[in-house]
């Protein structure tokens, strides 16, 4: 169905320039006001083009919930205007398009792709289409901490609605959607050892930091690429001065699995670990943060059915399995179906190369009408 496309490709150049505007307003997780500064940006975006919009949880997260349609059903688009980078980052790499590409902070992850949503429901509603159900975008500020205000209002919506459309970016150069994506375990071992002088009374000291690095194999033990897991200790701090046995040592350990069973297997793996060195002890805390996006029976026919559209949209579309997350995860966790990874073709997420690819938007955002509208 070309009329999408023809619509969004004479609307390029307005395209870009929204995607200029949301760029240059750095949005860094932790700084509430400056989410809020894009989120408003984006209420009146939806507000222009006839949505309802409204503020949740304004103490937690000012994340924007946009409306357009009267439908008891309704299709969720689930979209973050947080970044990875922190403010002063744009300075280093400011927006620019050279060469058929968009560059600079959050363009690909996932500004690109909340474009792109945006503008297929825009072109929806002055195109005059009737999809015979309500689409709500989602919009929160969270995501990249780990959604811990927004997860609840994630979960809500998705309950309501008979799918669900995550423009997070693509992955590859065909831009591939995410058919499954990993589960997410966050934990931190703390070690406690006895001082003692490193020269007079070295045997009477209990080595915090020579526990940790027993601790540290029998982790790293835990990672099987044959079923997906991997364990990986991240950050490490240890001791105060090297004259000195240290008493307290603690690592940062991210866990990915595949599956439900071997994410929660592999976690009590990790809080059931014991001490190697007499009188050390260990704390470990943490929790799966995120359960695994699985290729389920309702997310396999979205995607058979993304796939036809895009057939007739001259678009290949593989699908691909990834170990990063998405609040996507959460959507089909409680048995949403999801489709993951519809937004923006480039590459470089939470990488100084990020970039986005100008050709493919069009394509893309209609590829996205579609699945909204049919």
């Amino acid at each position: 169905m070309p009329l999408y496309v023809d619509h969004l490709l004479k609307q390029q150049d307005t395209m870009i320039a929204m995607l200029r505007d949301m760029v240059e307003m750095e949005t860094p997780s932790a700084d509430k006001q400056a989410v809020y500064r894009l989120a408003q940006y984006m209420a009146g975006r939806f507000a222009k083009i006839g949505a309802n919009v409204e503020f949740l949880q304004p103490n937690a997260g000012n994340h924007l919930r946009a409306s357009w349609g009267s439908d008891n059903e309704q299709v969720l688009v689930l979209c973050h205007l947080d970044t990875v980078w922190p403010i002063g980052e744009l300075a280093r790499r400011p927006f620019c398009v050279e060469g058929g590409r968009a560059y600079g902070p959050g363009v690909y992850d996932m500004k690109g792709g909340t474009v792109q949503a945006f503008f297929a429901l825009k072109a929806i509603i002055e195109l005059n289409i009737r999809p015979g159900h309500k689409i709500v975008f989602l919009c929160n500020t969270d995501e990249e901490s780990g959604s811990m205000s927004s997860r609840a209002l994630i979960e809500q919506e998705a309950l309501r609605s008979r799918y669900v459309l995550v423009p997070e970016p693509t992955y590859g150069a065909a831009g591939a959607v995410k058919l499954t994506r990993k589960g997410w375990g966050i934990y931190h071992l703390m070690v406690t050892g006895r001082t003692a002088h490193a020269g007079n009374d070295h045997e009477k000291g209990i080595s915090a930091v020579t526990e940790l690095a027993y601790q540290i194999l029998k982790l790293q033990a835990l990672t099987n690429y044959s079923v997906g897991t991997t364990v990986n200790v991240g950050v490490i701090t240890g001791g105060t001065v090297f004259n000195m046995v240290p008493d307290k040592a603690e690592a940062r350990i991210d866990l990915r699995a595949a599956s439900h069973d071997e994410l929660q297997r592999t976690e009590q793996e990790i809080l059931s670990l014991t001490p190697v060195t007499p009188g050390a002890i260990l704390k470990v805390t943490g929790q799966i943060n995120r359960p695994p996006l699985e290729a389920t029976k309702g997310n396999l026919q979205l995607y058979r059915r993304a796939q036809k559209i895009a057939a007739d949209l001259g678009i290949e579309l593989p699908g691909a399995h990834v170990g990063g997350v998405s609040d996507g995860n959460f959507t089909s966790s409680v048995g949403a179906a999801t489709l993951d990874g519809i937004g923006a073709v480039g590459d470089g997420a939470h990488a100084v190369h990020e970039y986005l690819e100008l050709k493919a938007m069009a394509p893309r955002a209609a590829l996205v009408a579609r699945l909204l509208a049919e």
